[in-house]
């Protein structure tokens, strides 16, 4: 019931405002994130999308050189449109580490 009521609210924040409610309810997590995992021995142990071995950072990076979901999405088959908001989401709220990993991976 709340929900509905919030729904109108938040469909009409700016978009920081909206990353501010993300970062707020990913504070509330604490680290548990729907769709994505940290897996010690699977790519580095970045933040991935479950059940992949794709890292947030790649795909953040791809959407900062412009790719649309949907161009990231015929380029890896085997995502789903809700890994991509799970993606966007984790990398909103985690900025210095998903600008640490494309640097990192970036210099390789």
């Amino acid at each position: 019931m709340i929900l509905k009521e919030l729904e109108p609210k938040l469909v009409a924040l700016s978009t920081a405002e909206k990353a501010e409610v993300l970062e707020w309810l990913a504070q509330s997590l604490g680290e548990q994130w729907l769709g994505i995992e940290k897996t010690p021995g699977v790519a580095g142990g970045e933040a991935c999308i479950v059940r992949t071995r794709i890292p947030v950072w790649t795909l953040e990076g791809y959407r900062r050189l412009g790719w649309s979901d949907e161009r990231i999405l015929k380029n890896f088959p085997t995502l789903r449109a809700s890994d991509l908001l799970n993606a966007r989401a984790y990398a909103l709220t985690h900025p210095d580490e998903i600008q640490r990993a494309l640097q990192r991976n970036q210099a390789a």
